[in-house]
């Protein structure tokens, strides 16, 4: 099906925009051409929040259900068949205000004002998620999105208080006729768009599609979510032609927990991940949220971090600790790759021309080992890693029997610590060993110094991360978790 149209909902009716540009992006498009300037531009990258919308799209039940995410760096084909919100858009025909809205004026949670659209928006989508809204779920929900002079006080109780002037609103109520919509738009076929510029988009529904375009275009730009390529537009100013859009493919959607194996697709979002990860593995659970904000976690995969392959992506060094594997696929040839032996050198990774990631394939918990993972970095929440480490451990009568270590941020690409495995398999798990053990890291890693920290700095971390793996497996009351068992205190 060729097509020039790329069609949402937005405002009760169905939109048509033909002949942009294919990484224009949503936040571009909102206000220099819908002309709703609520949304505002901040970062221009996916950290602050201030362009914040929140998309509808049809859920296994059928109903509509709603994200936030940033416009700034989503391109606008990737709307095709949702709904867009804007900050614009909440308040009624009759002038009421939305009770987000109004609990943020009832609040004074707001000062100059341009944050506040990008609040408002993450707010509403969490007063569609239903439950209870604890603190917790409402750090959460605002961890994406900077405050520069209101201060999170006021914006935190406008959260506590906001169901208070309303549980339900008119979006719900229109529930049935936006359904509709969306279910009208649902073509189920490759989507074939070609810009004003002459760059192409392809959105294809089923794995063969997508299989059949990466060989006739081995030099596309595959795009999961657009957390990192959405910034290869609005940074580095690059020209991507053609775009093959991943987050339509059935296939790469499939999330299942087997006897042994939980396969990931390679297009499943954080957000869908993180309650199967958190159950089996807690701390790779907490690494999961603290890797972005819930904006990211709703659209950004692990199946992307992977293939992008980059040296501090946070989700690579927890995975090769527990021994994950990959399938390639390329044409209708797959083949699986032990997801270390997938890096080869900084940007580069062992994937042939026209080759994508299928799935991951993560072992399940084994009840004889010890995970553990901890990343380091300057913020809390939402932070470019400078030094993480992920532990898996085997212990028989107090020997080490087994250990995977991975390091992100200590080399060009996420990587074994092998030399100071070797230095531990088979001996007691003991200081003196952990003293050798500790050593030995400087064998497996040669840290550079850069922005976020100095390589004697990653050396240093390295081998203190080691140690509080030993404390933590040694000393059950070790006070080395700041905010309880299952909420990893990382620096």
């Amino acid at each position: 099906m060729e097509t020039q149209t790329i069609r949402f909902y937005h405002r009760g009716k169905v939109t048509e925009v033909a002949d942009a540009p294919v990484t224009r992006t949503v936040l571009q498009y909102l206000r220099e051409d819908a002309r709703c300037t609520g949304t505002k531009e901040g970062c221009a990258e996916g950290d602050c929040g201030a362009c914040t919308v929140v998309l509808g799209e049809l859920g296994e039940n059928g109903q509509v259900e709603f994200k936030a995410v940033n416009s700034c760096i989503q391109f606008l084909p990737t709307l095709d068949g949702k709904q867009i919100l804007t900050v614009g858009d909440l308040l009624s025909p009759e002038g009421q205000l939305h009770p987000v809205q109004q609990a943020m004026v009832e609040s004074h949670a707001s000062q100059c004002g341009f944050c506040t659209p990008g609040f408002v928006m993450s707010l509403f989508a969490l007063f569609h998620e239903g439950g209870t809204l604890d603190r917790q779920r409402i750090d959460d929900a605002l961890a994406g999105n900077l405050c520069r002079c209101t201060g999170y006080g006021p914006i935190i109780a406008a959260a506590e208080r906001m169901r208070s002037f309303g549980t339900a609103d008119r979006f719900a109520r229109d529930a049935s006729s936006t359904v509709a919509a969306l279910k009208a738009m649902q073509s189920g076929e490759c989507r074939r768009l070609t810009g004003a510029d002459g760059r192409r988009y392809y959105a294809p529904c089923r794995i063969e599609e997508l299989a059949a375009l990466a060989l006739e275009h081995p030099q596309a730009c595959l795009l999961a979510a657009g957390t990192d390529v959405g910034l290869r537009v609005t940074k580095q100013h690059r020209r991507l032609d053609p775009v093959i859009y991943l987050g339509e493919v059935e296939e790469l959607q499939q999330l299942s927990v087997g006897m042994q194996i939980i396969e990931i697709g390679a297009a499943v979002t954080y957000g869908r991940l993180m309650p199967v990860i958190s159950a089996e593995y807690p701390d790779f659970g907490e690494l999961l949220r603290r890797l972005g904000s819930t904006q990211i976690r709703a659209c950004g995969t692990m199946g992307g971090n992977v293939a992008n392959g980059s040296p501090i992506g946070d989700s690579p060094p927890a995975l090769i600790a527990l021994a994950a594997r990959l399938v390639l696929r390329r044409g209708e040839e797959r083949r699986e790759v032990a997801l270390e032996d997938f890096f080869i050198g900084y940007g580069k990774q062992d994937r042939r021309p026209g080759e994508f990631v299928e799935k991951i394939l993560l072992p399940r918990r084994d009840p004889g080992r010890t995970f553990h993972c901890y990343k380091v970095s300057k913020r809390f929440d939402q932070d470019i890693t400078a030094c993480l480490g992920a532990f898996n451990l085997r212990l028989e009568d107090g020997r080490v029997s087994d250990l995977r270590i991975g390091f992100g941020g200590m080399a060009a690409t996420p990587k074994r610590a092998r030399n100071c495995e070797r230095a531990l398999i088979g001996k007691p798990w003991t200081r003196q060993s952990l003293a050798k053990a500790q050593a030995a890291l400087g064998e497996d890693y040669a840290p550079i110094s850069d922005l976020r920290a100095s390589a004697a700095y990653r050396r240093l971390i390295a081998e203190n991360l080691l140690v509080k793996f030993f404390n933590e497996t040694t000393e059950p009351d070790a006070e080395t978790r700041a905010i309880g068992p299952a909420r990893v205190a990382h620096g």
